[in-house]
């Protein structure tokens, strides 16, 4: 059995990771090496620059670029003060050509470090070769400051590319033009392996901070979604118990109601038996639709579900918990359709229970209004007394509450009031054919 090796699986191993390596040279330092990348803003709403007023935030994220400016002024002292015995367009070259190379790493940071190796001999050459050679003290403090800039810049990858190619060129400088002259070699490669290492590992911790960030954020958003699935599942099981209740009644009574009637007209058994067929259907019909939600081991509840009748027992019950409450029912009382009557019910027992748990020790009060055209709830506390400290949530109840109200078609508002407290307000409409007389 032959096999058909093709010119890439017939290499040898060397020679793909060298070609790999080379690849990753021209990838981080020849490829767009002339690209235009501005050096953006510093994030202020992160680290301690947060806590800092509004005004001076704003120029807050400027620091890397005053950073930068900062280090060009050094190096062009540094660079003044070893040529200022002499005079001329190349003595000033030499004094301004590294600190316009520091700047350079704020627009085209590639370009930057090419062009600090570039000018090192040059600069050298001007001063005399004093200090060293190929690096003097003014283009030995531009490198290390290039290289800072730049590893942050870019890829991890690409600092220790800028390392392995500047040894080259310093051990090349060094050994073939730089004959009889002393050498800054090894310290430069010291001291830049050092910098290159604290950038390395400050970026690879922000990196792993921004991944663990965004981890988060997806967890929270995920954490979000799961609990509104499950809000509207229970909100589905307990629609379902009601609308199937309601459809059984149906049924049971238009089977009954001809015997209720003596000797009924063939027309109106028949319209009771439409009714009865239809409400079977309909009830078939719910029942494979809405009995999806259900999970495996879900079992509906034996009790009826509660209403606003079994308010006061739930405000009993709170108070019994320690809550200062207060109930106040204006308009005339109605009964109310019984998925409005739930859903308020579970939308009070839940802003109650919000009290306890972020709010302990406040007063609060229940408000329930009947009027022309629906009903109107208001449930507010004040601010958390007492030692006792606030539990933190999620706001996955306020979710819920909102979409209990935008299921029957109303509003619902929840804030902050001015005393420190909390307040939830909903209105569900109910229209006059709609209530139970």
């Amino acid at each position: 059995m032959t096999q058909t090796q093709t010119s890439e699986t017939s290499r040898a191993p060397e020679f793909r990771l060298v070609q790999a390596a080379l690849g990753g040279l021209r990838q981080e330092l020849f490829h767009d090496a002339f690209a235009y990348r501005p050096l953006p803003r510093m994030d202020v709403d992160r680290g301690p620059t947060r806590f800092l007023p509004r005004r001076i935030r704003v120029y807050t994220g400027l620091l890397p670029h005053a950073f930068v400016g900062f280090w060009a002024l050094v190096v062009f002292g540094m660079g003044y003060d070893g040529i200022h015995y002499r005079f001329g367009p190349l003595a000033f070259a030499a004094a301004a050509a590294p600190a316009a190379i520091v700047l350079l790493t704020l627009v085209r940071p590639v370009l930057a470090f090419w062009a600090s190796l570039g000018v090192a001999p040059f600069i050298g050459y001007v001063t005399g070769f004093g200090g060293g050679w190929p690096w003097v003290d003014t283009t030995l403090v531009t490198h290390l400051v290039v290289l800072g800039v730049v590893a942050l810049r870019t890829r991890p990858r690409a600092a220790a590319w800028m390392w392995v190619v500047t040894a080259v060129f310093s051990l090349f400088m060094e050994g073939f033009l730089g004959i009889g002259r002393s050498s800054d070699t090894a310290p430069l490669l010291f001291a830049s392996a050092l910098v290159l290492l604290a950038v390395t590992v400050f970026q690879i911790r922000r990196q792993a901070d921004r991944e663990v960030t965004a981890q988060q954020t997806v967890t929270a958003q995920e954490r979000s979604k799961r609990t509104l699935l499950e809000e509207r599942t229970t909100i589905a099981r307990e629609l379902h118990d009601v609308v199937a209740h309601h459809m059984s009644v149906v049924a049971i009574q238009a089977e009954a109601a001809p015997y209720r009637v003596e000797n009924p007209p063939p027309e109106l058994e028949q319209a009771f038996l439409t009714i009865r067929e239809n409400a079977v259907a309909a009830l078939t019909e719910l029942r494979r639709i809405l009995g999806v939600v259900r999970a495996e081991d879900y079992e509906a509840p034996d009790a009826p579900q509660p209403t606003l009748a079994d308010l006061d027992a739930l405000v009993a019950n709170v108070r019994e918990a320690g809550l200062d409450i207060e109930k106040t029912v204006t308009g005339a009382v109605r009964e109310l359709p019984q998925g409005v009557e739930l859903s308020a019910y579970r939308i009070v027992q839940e802003a109650l229970s919000n009290v306890l748990r972020h709010a302990p020790g406040a007063a609060a009060k229940v408000e329930v209004s009947y009027v022309l055209g629906g009903l109107g709830l208001r449930i507010a506390n004040g601010p958390a007394r007492g030692l006792v400290k606030p539990s933190p949530g999620a706001g996955h109840g306020i979710t819920g509450m909102r979409e209990r109200v935008t299921m029957l078609g109303g509003e619902m508002t929840a804030g902050a009031t001015e005393d420190g407290g909390y307040e939830v307000a909903a209105f569900v409409p109910v229209s006059r054919e709609e209530a139970v007389s």
